[in-house]
């Protein structure tokens, strides 16, 4: 309760922003940009001619979309780590969204793996074996083995906190750990990110 100027208590409430409705208004914002850009272009220009292409535009927006949610993850889990979230519900939610998000890019770039290791000399790893193999040793095997670890984290946070619900308040050690398994998950997130975007940006597949 607070005290007016004159004398009179009242209660001060503050209503938390809704993670799953920021969720829904980003996800609006990137479809109306997607669904406009289809309407204004040709559909094979967007995507390019090379052979990867349908693979790489399935894999990258799953990766933004998992980037975008995974940044309200990690502030979410700097809250827990502190002991002052109060949107612990949209905390459960933003687990399991990120890992149904890290499922769905690990399976479109394993697709979109196949065109990058085709043994002709045009496929990327060719190219880069040829020029530069350390570009394909750093850039590309290790952001793909780095990626793999956003699964099993997302999917780890997100079991926590559904079996053990408002426990994990209660339990230091829990908040703990789920805080660290997030910002672990963002920090190969963004390093599968930045490096899928170099090579995209080097050599399409």
């Amino acid at each position: 309760m607070k005290v007016t100027g004159n004398g009179i208590q009242y209660r001060e409430e503050r209503e938390e922003a809704s993670t799953a409705s920021l969720i829904l208004v980003v996800a609006l914002l990137i479809g109306s940009a997607l669904a406009f850009t289809l309407m204004t272009g040709p559909f094979g220009a967007l995507l390019g001619e090379h052979r990867g292409a349908i693979p790489a535009a399935f894999h990258g927006t799953m990766a933004l979309l998992y980037l975008f949610v995974g940044t309200i993850g990690l502030y979410l889990g700097w809250r827990l780590w502190t002991g002052r979230i109060r949107a612990f519900a949209d905390l459960q939610l933003l687990a399991t969204v990120s890992a149904t998000f890290s499922f769905l890019a690990i399976v479109f770039g394993n697709w979109l793996y196949i065109a990058y290791r085709m043994k002709d000399p045009a496929s990327p790893r060719s190219y880069f074996l040829a020029t530069n193999p350390v570009i394909h040793k750093i850039f590309f095997e290790f952001k793909e083995f780095a990626a793999l670890f956003t699964l099993p984290l997302t999917v780890l946070a997100a079991f926590v906190l559904w079996y053990y619900g408002v426990q994990v308040l209660e339990r230091k050690w829990l908040r703990y750990s789920v805080a660290i398994v997030l910002a672990l998950s963002f920090f190969y997130l963004v390093v599968a990110f930045g490096l899928g975007a170099a090579v995209t940006k080097l050599r399409p597949a």
